[in-house]
């Protein structure tokens, strides 16, 4: 079994693992949503900050979306001219999935979401569009 090959499942579990992160902290937005306001908000700041947070998390749905129908495709997954980013896909995957797991637990202030939003969606942004 040839080293790309052997990294598709690896692919496949980390693209799991970060598409389970983004669904929990869907269910658990209102905790970070107040995580990013101060101890006295407002019911607007409330919704300001929640719409913000729920943009940001439909964009990376989306374009996870497109990546995964892709991925399943078959169209990423075997195709050779982009083995050599099967790598930095996982490194971008692995990365997005341990810094939202700790924008989760340590309840991150929410403008911090779209740093690691565009740290590891910039590197890995070109294997979508490189085939």
């Amino acid at each position: 079994m040839s080293v790309v090959k052997s990294l598709v499942p690896a692919r496949f579990l980390t693209l799991s693992a970060h598409l389970v992160i983004i669904i929990t902290i869907f269910w658990s937005r209102e905790n970070n949503v107040q995580s990013c306001l101060p101890l006295d908000f407002t019911e607007e700041q409330f919704r300001t900050e929640d719409t913000r947070l729920v943009v940001a998390l439909s964009v990376t749905l989306a374009l996870f979306l497109i990546e995964l129908a892709g991925f399943l495709s078959g169209s990423s997954m075997f195709n050779s001219n982009q083995a050599l980013l099967v790598g930095s896909a996982l490194i971008s995957h692995s990365s997005a999935c341990v810094s939202l797991s700790f924008f989760v637990f340590q309840q991150w202030p929410c403008w911090t979401y779209w740093i690691i939003f565009s740290l590891c969606r910039s590197v890995f942004s070109l294997h979508i569009f490189i085939a």
